[in-house]
């Protein structure tokens, strides 16, 4: 049997709101995402065997734990008898990094979720899908149609149709964030402000008066990564530059292709130990 190819895109918050906090410690959010061409490539086929065999590579794969996404997905599949007690082997190929923001492993497992519901027909409802994903993270459920998405308040979920059409330029330093560490330092909530937004009335101006309120508690940590975006910001005056999800990767967001390239050469010549990688919304 022949590797079936899937593409895991990686994910930007273009704004990122915290709202409150539930009962159970987590908080609330409310979040636009986009997605971009980014992506980690999974191979997959159906092999016989005892056991599912999983393995990574490329770039940022020696960082990925035992226990992770795909793991975990697995066993709830497999404890649900979700895919017939079928075993695969998975190859990942990673070109995401780990800690920065962009939910790597988590558009892995919504990958592989959207994989096996096409091919086992398999019958969620909302409730159901929403929560198979909150068992292996938070970020999961915005992968499972990897289409650029409105997360309001409340977890209304509005699809974004169109594309957005912009050039990002995601820029990381060599540490992450740790989504954890970074939510603990909270003390203040927004008010909700997505939930009246409609997907036809986003556009770059908009998107550039939006926020991220974890950008100001990351920034405080890590006084490399305050330096990195101030010296962002000065490039180009016609894009605007934001932290992704709880960091560590800086995104600037460009109306053209050329203005994100030298954007890019001066990063690079400034940055060299940073990883850096240019892509435009899908």
């Amino acid at each position: 049997m022949r590797f079936e190819k899937i593409k895991s895109h990686a994910k930007v918050n273009l704004s990122l709101n915290v709202i409150g906090k539930q009962k159970s410690k987590l908080h609330n959010l409310e979040t636009l995402v986009a997605f971009v061409d980014l992506h980690d490539q999974i191979l997959i086929k159906r092999i016989n065997d005892k056991n599912h065999e999983v393995k990574f590579s490329g770039q940022f794969s020696n960082k990925v734990p035992k226990e992770n996404t795909i793991s975990n997905l697995l066993k709830i599949l497999d404890k649900k008898k979700r895919i017939k007690n079928h075993k695969y082997s998975i190859l990942i190929k990673k070109n995401i990094p780990q800690k920065a923001g962009l939910g790597g492993g988590s558009m892995n497992a919504a990958s592989l979720i959207n994989y096996f519901v096409k091919k086992y027909k398999i019958n969620l409802s909302s409730k159901e899908r929403y929560n198979l994903c909150s068992q292996i993270g938070s970020d999961v459920i915005l992968g499972i149609d990897q289409k650029n998405l409105i997360i309001s308040y409340k977890k209304k979920i509005t699809k974004i149709k169109k594309n957005l059409k912009m050039f990002t330029l995601m820029v990381k330093p060599n540490f992450g964030c740790s989504t954890k560490s970074i939510f603990k330092r909270v003390r203040r909530y927004s008010k909700p402000q997505l939930l009246k937004i409609r997907s036809k009335n986003i556009d770059f101006n908009l998107m550039s008066k939006m926020k991220n309120d974890l950008e100001p508690i990351s920034l405080k940590k890590y006084p490399r990564l305050r330096k990195l975006r101030d010296y962002f910001l000065n490039i180009d005056k016609n894009s605007y530059v934001r932290m992704t999800g709880s960091g560590s990767t800086i995104v600037g967001y460009f109306k053209s292709k050329k203005a994100a390239l030298n954007a890019k050469k001066l990063l690079k010549k400034n940055y060299k130990n940073y990883w850096c990688n240019l892509s435009k919304t899908i």
